[in-house]
């Protein structure tokens, strides 16, 4: 598995517009090859940044099938215009569970 991480920095008061239209982008992730899991998690401190967590098979399911699909025209369409500045995104491996 690997773990997509983004850091969500939306513009200052369209957080709830942004949640809205998060939450029917996830059925377009979801739907993606190699998509494992997602969680939205919301700073207590600074309330319009966010952190994006993603589970996929692989990386290429990722970098490759999703971000070069349809799918993820429809994604980019529905949340990118909340972004400032855009997000980064670094992929992680597990390592270590306890």
């Amino acid at each position: 598995m690997i773990l997509e991480h983004a850091i969500l920095d939306v513009v200052f008061g369209q957080e709830q517009e942004f949640e809205e239209a998060f939450g029917r982008a996830t059925a377009v992730i979801a739907a993606s090859r190699g998509f494992g899991s997602l969680r939205l998690e919301r700073c207590l401190e600074q309330p319009n940044r966010y952190v994006l967590l993603v589970e996929w098979e692989t990386l290429e399911d990722h970098t490759v099938g999703f971000r070069g699909s349809a799918a993820y025209e429809e994604w980019r369409k529905l949340l990118h215009h909340f972004y400032d500045p855009f997000p980064s995104v670094e992929h992680f491996e597990r390592i270590l569970v306890r």
